[in-house]
């Protein structure tokens, strides 16, 4: 499990990704002030801007709030929990 924040998490997968803030504001129309924001923790996300930041980064909405989090295993869990 990745300990870090919300705006850790975005900083950190855009950073792998190579794309600089800049960038970043280009993709998910979401003002590089404000991803500088998010990134220090200064701004909460949101629901809308996570949609935006996951739509642009490529990754589940959810990656970017809990970080850490696997979406396939949780995924492959429902499914075997569900009765047969």
């Amino acid at each position: 499990m990745i300990d870090a924040s919300p705006g850790e998490s975005v900083r950190i997968l855009r950073d792998r990704q190579g794309l600089s803030q800049n960038e970043l504001a280009v993709l998910s129309g979401i003002p590089q002030s404000t991803i500088s924001a998010i990134e220090h923790d200064r701004v909460r996300l949101g629901v809308e801007r996570v949609k935006q930041l996951g739509r642009a980064l490529k990754r589940h909405p959810a990656v970017l709030v809990f970080p850490g989090w696997d979406v396939d295993q949780e995924s492959r869990e429902a499914r075997c929990a569900l009765p047969a």
